[in-house]
């Protein structure tokens, strides 16, 4: 990768929180890495483009969701989401890895676009109209699709079961 150096120190800075975001919209560790490298892959072929961009990660952000959502329109078998966690480096409470547990079991059963708009709001903390350019939707429609993905959240059993607890 040696054309683009800048990209490369670029694509090793963002590399965590990119797995970190493909993560939710996966489900799974290695197919988060993937869906990361692939969009990476895309990415550094337009670097010179892209590195000129006023904000080259909202871009990055875009190209993420758009290649998970097509993930999943070529998807030709059912691939079952498991509720184990990678191995963390760092010793969690059983607590930590049950709130996650269950809040990963409540976003793989959101639709993928509901699930992209509710991970990119809440989670990466893009404000609404980021979303919509992320998505290419309207600022409306990423107000409604978090709204019902936050509902479908509260409702789902697995976060439901927790509610006495802390979350």
């Amino acid at each position: 990768m040696g054309a683009h150096p800048d990209f490369e120190s670029w694509a090793a800075a963002r590399w965590p929180r990119l797995v970190r975001t493909a993560y939710l919209l996966t489900g799974d560790h290695h197919e988060a890495e993937d869906l990361v490298q692939t969009t990476l892959a895309k990415v550094y072929l337009a670097w010179p483009r892209i590195s000129r961009l006023d904000e080259p990660d909202a871009y990055v952000h875009r190209a993420l969701a758009n290649n998970n959502l097509s993930r999943f329109r070529r998807r030709r078998v059912v691939h079952l989401l498991t509720s184990r966690l990678p191995e963390r480096s760092r010793p969690e409470t059983t607590a930590d890895v049950e709130n996650r547990t269950a809040l990963v079991t409540a976003l793989a059963a959101l639709p993928p676009r509901m699930r992209a708009v509710v991970v990119l709001r809440y989670w990466e903390d893009l404000s609404e109209q980021q979303v919509a350019d992320v998505l290419g939707c309207t600022t409306g429609n990423v107000k409604s699709q978090a709204s019902r993905g936050l509902r479908k959240l509260r409702d789902h059993p697995a976060l439901a079961a927790g509610e006495g607890g802390e979350r």
